[in-house]
């Protein structure tokens, strides 16, 4: 797996959007378990000390938990893992709306864009 990281975020929160976008995309369900931190280093070319930090702060934030000799797993929590989604269609609408602004669109005009976007793409 060839993975591409950009020089503007630090990796470890690039794997762990990469990991959320899985679980919510349905790649990863509940329950699923996560390659070993060596195994998951390997794969995607990065220290482990990376894929260990990326594990700590996804089981901080209750989406992956640990069981002692058997690995890491994904929550089976729904609220959680939809809670996920918004959150991250909150962050990609900021962006959107923020650059939309940087080009002098006014709020209608996002909107008539967005209208005739979702009709091209077959939308109601």
């Amino acid at each position: 797996m060839k993975v591409e990281f950009n020089n503007r975020e630090p990796i470890y929160l690039q794997i762990i959007e990469m990991i959320k976008l899985s679980i919510v995309t349905k790649e990863l369900s509940g329950g699923d378990k996560l390659p070993s931190v060596r195994e998951m280093a390997d794969r995607i070319k990065v220290n482990p000390n990376t894929i260990q930090r990326v594990y700590q702060e996804l089981e901080r934030e209750n989406i992956t938990f640990t069981q002692r000799g058997m690995g890491t797993f994904i929550t089976d929590d729904k609220e959680k893992r939809l809670s996920m989604k918004k959150d991250m269609a909150q962050t990609l609408i900021k962006s959107f709306i923020e650059g939309m602004k940087k080009l002098d669109f006014n709020d209608e005009e996002i909107l008539s864009i967005i209208k005739d976007h979702i009709k091209d793409c077959g939308g109601k």
